[in-house]
């Protein structure tokens, strides 16, 4: 998300470079970039009005501080005022004195609503809540059992008493059987339509006025654009509701919403779903998604997404066999697949500073395509070689019937074979550096992962990785170099 968007605020930074200073005549040209990026990102006009006004106020007031340049200063600006414009902070979940607590989902059909409603259970069993879902849409075909089967997945008990029942009955009843199971949470999951009309409207009224939920988060697609702050504001004038959660983030590249909704709607965004998995579930911090719409990353999200993942035992001693050359295939497959239930190689290398811009999307989708070959040649190793990986080297026989076994080239299983050995020994020096870029000892369980840029480990100290010393030569490199 946010790639045109961060590419047209580039243009607007190059403008102000090699300027002693932001004076007024040097500044429109800048202000023209940032208001066409917000434009090109479906942003409400309204909102990029103010905006660009803002930031011209506090650009041309503000004080010249030494040793900052012009386009820094600037950014900085930027920054704030996108923060400011979404939110200053994160909103959390109410969380009623008396349980149970009470959260009313709406939203039109396709908006991602159901799979939302599931996806907010998960995460607030992560925090140590217990939920029960209520399954109230009646009238989509499934709907019902898609919840179910949701909630099955995710090992949450969900209420529903069919379709011919009345929702607002359903929403009463599930509410009494939470209070009879002393659950913490219950999510009422209620029906859409294609558009705003009056009879959703009132059905919605209804299970709002039995409930008295502590909580009415509308889920809005976050594709719509400045629709989707309209949609919020038509949401809230009729019904009342205290947040929105924006849906497919993962897939727009504009935008626009995450600016517009707060502003427009009035009402926080309190979680943004990031991916079609019922883990993709983030909440909102808006100076977070400031730094990832600027191109700066976002460490703390990775980090937390690590800290969810990883096991402390498995890292530390994953750290003793880095450092004594003893990483083998089997601690590769594990690392592969541990990155894979934190999001896609994309997704990652987004959060980490300054490596969506030296990435493109055409690496990002060879090094998946890479990693899913390698699993499949591991796959095909016994047990033995996968621990032993000298085993290989030495025996075209057996590299011969891991190619068979895996549908790749004998040369393919040569060169992951030489790559892993030499990477190995790599990790070696590196692990004795730290870990993470930026993070001093790094991220338990992902600075050991070989062969992709950025996952590796700080420079040693008085000198840069080896990696780092022939940019040229390493752009030439297959298997994982082209990670």
């Amino acid at each position: 998300m946010f790639e045109a968007l961060s590419d047209r605020l580039e243009s607007a930074w190059k403008s102000l470079r090699g300027q002693d200073k932001i004076s007024e005549s040097n500044i429109n040209e800048a202000l023209r970039e940032v208001r066409r990026a917000l434009l090109e990102a479906d942003v409400n006009l309204q909102v990029i009005k103010n905006f660009v006004a803002q930031v011209k106020e506090k650009a041309l007031g503000a004080e010249v501080i030494k040793g900052v340049n012009p386009d820094q200063q600037f950014i900085k600006i930027v920054h704030d005022q996108l923060v400011q414009v979404m939110g200053d902070q994160n909103v959390p979940l109410a969380q009623a004195s008396s349980q149970p607590t009470v959260v009313l989902m709406a939203g039109l059909q396709g908006t991602g609503k159901t799979t939302a409603t599931a996806k907010l259970a998960l995460h607030l069993r992560k925090e140590n809540r217990s939920t029960l879902l209520v399954a109230t849409d009646i009238y989509r075909p499934a709907a019902i059992d898609q919840l179910v089967t949701l909630g099955k997945q995710i090992n949450v008990p969900v209420f529903e008493l069919g379709t011919q029942a009345d929702p607002v009955d359903i929403a009463r009843q599930g509410l009494e059987q939470a209070r009879s199971l002393g659950v913490d949470t219950v999510i009422v999951d209620t029906a859409g339509r294609l558009q705003i009309d009056p009879k959703m409207m009132a059905e919605l009224a209804a299970i709002k006025a039995a409930l008295e939920p502590d909580e009415v988060l509308l889920v809005v697609d976050a594709m719509t654009g400045q629709e989707a702050a309209n949609l919020t504001r038509s949401f809230h004038e009729e019904i009342g509701i205290t947040g929105a959660i924006l849906t497919k983030m993962d897939g727009d590249a504009r935008g626009g919403a995450a600016l517009s909704v707060r502003q427009i709607s009035g009402q926080p965004i309190k979680f943004i779903g990031v991916g079609e998995k019922v883990e993709a579930l983030q909440p909102f911090y808006p100076d977070r998604m400031a730094s990832r719409i600027l191109g700066m990353g976002d460490i703390l999200t990775l980090v937390e997404k690590a800290q969810e993942t990883v096991d402390i035992a498995d890292a530390e001693k994953l750290q003793r066999k880095i450092m004594e050359a003893e990483f083998d295939f089997d601690d590769f497959l594990k690392q592969m697949r541990l990155m894979k239930t934190m999001g896609s190689l994309g997704g990652i290398m987004k959060l980490i500073p300054g490596m969506g811009k030296q990435i493109s999307g055409e690496m990002l989708e060879k090094g998946e395509v890479q990693l899913k070959r390698c699993e499949a040649m591991i796959n095909s190793m016994t047990r033995e070689e996968r621990k032993n990986p000298a085993l290989l080297a030495g025996s075209p026989s057996r590299r011969r019937r891991v190619a068979t076994g895996s549908g790749h080239g004998e040369k393919e299983v040569g060169k992951l074979v030489t790559d892993f050995t030499k990477m190995r020994s790599l990790m070696q020096q590196m692990g004795r550096g730290g870990g993470f870029p930026g993070l001093g000892g790094g991220v338990p369980g992902l600075g050991a992962m070989p062969g992709l840029p950025g996952l590796g480990a700080t420079a040693p100290p008085g000198g840069r990785l080896p990696m780092g010393k022939k940019p040229k030569k390493q752009k030439k490199r297959k298997g994982f170099g082209d990670l």
